[in-house]
């Protein structure tokens, strides 16, 4: 693949942790704008030079940087305001979607210890997600919310309120609009823990672990909507705005669409457990009625799941059965890995979705690198960077090279290829001196024709470290 090189060009700095960077153009205004959400509950947006205040709803999320009340989790956290998305008639209509973790929710977790599984012992493969009105991390809610004509945003209607089990894996950037369906999606992660100990991916009545269309055009306005895990519980006026694409998901940097022939190529990443990061794409979809899905849980059946996404999640772990790693005594300097899930592995080994690119936590390859997580993943078809046009670029949050002090994320692209087999990739050469600062990549974005892109970058790993988060445009490099 072509070698690219590129610049980061600053637009703002100072911010906390900036996790969704989204455009649109306000009420009134002539010009598309950059929107930055950061995960403490701040949204900014950048006008006339200056970086202005849209949205404030910190005292709405929960304390983060902490698990139960008074643990600390030495500042990470992966809970907070965690997904913004703009109606596509927001000029007209000023509506727009949040999801964040709400404050004053937090519960005591799924389980009174860390989950590890251990293949020698079925009981810990085979978990069950039990008094789940008691046991669980916090409350998620999605959110429909108008920009008056005054200019001040209101919260206009609760979509969902959603229980979840462990503070990760809630997903991130988790709101987009899809430009075929007019629909609001929703990618939600497994719940977290790691190894999905309840899977709950692979199960159609569990909300975790999905990606989903919600009709936003029905207003289904209920007070105070009941807090859920599973579609089930839902109302039946919910039930009937909801739509599943997509299971088997991990965790999710959101969901971009990319328009090729009149069709849209849907490019989603799913962020591994101990092996590999994993980039799919899609254009044929047939969603679920999630109504379908709860009639055929009724009947005791399977329902019509021909051309529903499966990303293989918790039996594989992108292109590869999930494994464990085992001490090896004799010598220790060897992984022996254990396929985690082999039953599961097998019965959807056929039926899952094969990724578009992988990359590894560990690659010997030179021109590669060691990757941590993904957390952003966009298609870009602007000309201002040739060799880009018509490419996915993503980026990783840090470099795992032991070596490498500071730490730096990456930036990285692939392509569809036309046989539609696994393709490889590129590391994009970005031409920035950090200093000696940390340099995490957090988050990615694009404007509404996706012919620019956005960087999130932060100097910790700590939520409860303020005020180290920069974002930048990426722009052509020589």
């Amino acid at each position: 693949m072509i070698n690219v090189k590129v610049n980061l060009r600053p637009l703002v700095s100072k911010l906390n942790l900036p996790t969704v960077l989204k455009t649109t153009i306000l009420p009134g205004d002539s010009i598309e704008r950059l929107f930055i959400a950061t995960q403490v509950g701040e949204i900014f947006y950048i006008g006339n030079g200056s970086l202005r205040t849209f949205l404030d709803i910190r005292p709405r999320i929960l304390k983060l940087g902490t698990s139960e009340p008074g643990v600390s989790r030495g500042g990470y956290d992966e809970r907070g305001l965690i997904g913004l998305a703009f109606h596509p008639r927001f000029y007209y209509n000023g509506l727009f979607y949040l999801h964040y973790s709400v404050a004053g929710t937090q519960g005591p977790g799924a389980l009174s210890k860390r989950f590890k599984p251990n293949p020698c012992d079925p009981d810990t493969l085979n978990l069950r997600w039990t008094n789940r009105e008691t046991q669980y991390d916090h409350i998620d809610t999605v959110e429909e919310w108008m920009l008056l004509s005054n200019g001040q945003p209101q919260k206009r209607r609760t979509l969902l309120n959603l229980r979840r089990p462990f503070f990760n894996h809630n997903g991130v950037n988790s709101l987009n609009f899809s430009p075929e369906t007019g629909k609001l999606v929703l990618t939600t992660g497994d719940g977290g823990a790691g190894y999905d100990p309840f899977n709950l991916s692979q199960d159609d009545m569990e909300i975790a672990g999905k990606i989903i269309e919600i009709d936003v055009a029905k207003n289904t306005f209920i007070n105070n909507p009941p807090v859920v895990t599973r579609f089930n519980e839902l109302p039946v006026t919910v039930q009937e705005t909801l739509t599943v694409i997509a299971k088997g998901v991990r965790n999710i940097p959101g969901i971009s669409f990319q328009k090729a022939n009149n069709r849209y190529i849907k490019y989603v990443g799913n962020v591994g457990q101990d092996l590999v990061e994993s980039i799919f794409s899609f254009v044929q979809y047939k969603p679920v009625p999630v109504t379908q899905l709860i009639q055929a849980s009724i009947m005791n059946s399977i329902p019509d799941q021909e051309g529903f996404i499966n990303f293989g999640w918790r039996g594989w772990e992108g292109a590869f059965p999930t494994s464990t790693k085992k001490s090896c005594s004799e010598n220790p300097t060897l992984d022996e890995k254990t396929i985690a899930y082999f039953n599961e592995a097998i019965k959807t080994s056929v039926k899952r979705l094969q990724p578009l690119t992988s990359y590894y936590h560990d690659d010997p390859r030179s021109d590669k690198f060691g990757g941590t997580a993904l957390t952003g993943v966009q298609a870009y078809m602007g000309n201002g960077i040739p060799d880009l046009m018509g490419n996915v670029v993503f980026t990783d949050l840090a470099r795992r090279e032991e070596s490498q002090s500071p730490v730096r994320g990456v930036l990285a692209y692939t392509r569809v290829r036309t046989d539609c087999k696994l393709n490889d990739f590129s590391v994009i050469k970005t031409n920035y001196d950090f200093g000696s600062q940390s340099a995490y990549y957090v988050s990615l974005g694009t404007n509404l024709d996706q012919t620019r892109l956005y960087l999130g970058v932060y100097g910790s790993m700590k939520v409860t470290d303020f005020n180290q988060g920069t974002v930048f445009e990426i722009v052509p490099g020589s």
